[in-house]
């Protein structure tokens, strides 16, 4: 039954590399379990609220988008736009927490709606070949460096970034990366998950028997923990957005900044792992994209509903691609396995930062091969390409990337007298490209 829904035969996968490149995403991208209640509480919501929140959103909208959409991608709520509603949305502006997810909601009708009928689907064909080609090498870079964050590898040194400390959780991240790329280069089937189990136990007795992680632990010397196995989920902002109070004329701005945000960061996201997972259509574009940007934009509705930021399409899930994962049978088991923790949280917290930092290093070697297919002797394509690859992982945003790779497409194209390159919604995005700048920096 399983082979016929998801023609698992036709994409010469089997059930058990499906599960096994589903765990592979949902451990990549587990950390969303606790990083986002972390930066929303900031904004006053409950820690617990939010960490319930997160995993229903993560479970609903992965589910969703493997069997309605047949895709293989994770969906959580995004990275930066959680930021973006903490600190622009509910601190800015001071408003509820009721009234943020209210704004959410909304977004997630009209991102549905603009999905129905297929304007975000002309929006991502109106995307430059160039572009997209730097956009996947650049969420690549993005994601590596994010993997050397965690790490500690790389920290920012004022006014720039560099090494980090030489110390015993630096050297464990090390043999976690050795590991890792070993067991690669030996196409072990399992190669991301083992390497995350392997560096965690390496890890366990930092703080008992050698070495202190207080420094990024807020004091903590023990680096990996294990205090509590259960606790009790928490329903306190399930349905509880303000839906009125959200259109207030004053909540507009931020809204249509949350909108744009969200709706570039996925279009960006499906254009990057289908460019460098090669799973697109026979017309070059994302796999089954309309139904993916309609479940996309239900990640988005569960996150006002449930409590949380904006849901939406996770680069980690390249991760799990690189495992195996063809179908949405991937989704499905990564998005399952999210359920557990509504009850075993803590377990979540065991696996440590330097554990899946060697894995989002390797996922973004995975994610550079499209830099061969840009033509750098054509700076009109090469400039745009350029600017987008290195701008994503430098302002730390896809969305920041993707808007300059737009307008310095259009720009070069318009000065060399080239209109007939230029898709007539590639200037509509334009215009919103430099509203939604206009926005963030106003």
């Amino acid at each position: 039954m399983l082979d016929q829904y998801f023609r698992l035969s036709d994409n010469q996968t089997n059930v058990k590399t499906e599960f096994i490149a589903g765990l592979t995403s949902f451990v990549a991208a587990m950390y969303i379990i606790v990083v986002n209640p972390a930066i929303l509480s900031e904004g006053g919501m409950n820690y617990e609220g939010v960490m319930t929140a997160t995993i229903l959103v993560c479970t609903f909208s992965s589910v969703m988008m493997g069997i309605y959409a047949h895709n293989p991608i994770l969906v959580a709520p995004g990275m930066g736009i959680n930021a973006y509603f903490t600190y622009s949305i509910i601190l800015n502006l001071k408003v509820s927490p009721e009234t943020a997810l209210g704004a959410v909601f909304w977004s997630g009708i009209i991102f549905l709606i603009l999905s129905v009928f297929r304007v975000r689907t002309l929006i991502l064909k109106s995307i430059p070949v160039s572009v997209r080609f730097g956009a996947a090498a650049g969420i690549g870079i993005f994601i590596t460096l994010i993997g050397l964050i965690k790490a500690h590898f790389i920290v920012v040194k004022d006014p720039f970034i560099g090494m980090g400390e030489f110390n015993i959780m630096i050297l464990t991240f090390l043999a976690g990366l050795f590991i890792a790329s070993i067991l690669v280069v030996k196409k072990v089937r399992a190669a991301l998950i083992l390497s995350i189990i392997i560096t965690t136990i390496l890890a366990y007795p930092i703080g008992r028997w050698y070495g202190d992680a207080s420094t990024v632990t807020n004091g903590d010397p023990v680096l990996v923990h294990i205090k509590e196995i259960m606790s009790w989920p928490d329903f306190r902002y399930l349905f509880q957005l303000d839906l009125i109070g959200s259109l207030k004329l004053s909540i507009v701005p931020a809204a249509f900044g949350l909108l744009f945000t969200d709706m570039f960061d996925s279009i960006a996201t499906f254009v990057g792992v289908a460019e460098a997972s090669g799973l697109k259509d026979k017309e070059g574009e994302p796999l089954h994209i309309h139904r993916s940007l309609i479940a996309d934009a239900f990640a988005t509705i569960f996150g006002g509903l449930f409590g949380s930021s904006s849901g939406t399409a996770y680069i980690e899930s390249a991760s799990g691609i690189q495992a195996g994962g063809r179908t949405g049978l991937t989704a499905v088991f990564a998005g399952l396995l999210f359920i557990p923790f509504l009850f075993f949280a803590p377990l979540a917290k065991v696996i440590p930062g330097i554990a899946t930092a060697p894995v989002l290093v390797i996922v973004g070697v995975f994610m550079m091969n499209p830099v061969v297919k840009i033509n750098w002797n054509d700076f009109e394509e090469a400039i745009p390409a350029f600017l987008t690859l290195i701008l994503i992982p430098l302002t730390y945003s896809i969305t920041q990337g993707i808007v300059w790779g737009f307008l310095f497409y259009t720009v070069l194209k318009l000065v060399n007298g080239k209109f007939d390159k230029i898709p007539w919604m590639l200037l509509i995005i334009d215009a919103f490209a430099v509203l939604l700048l206009y926005v963030e920096l106003g």
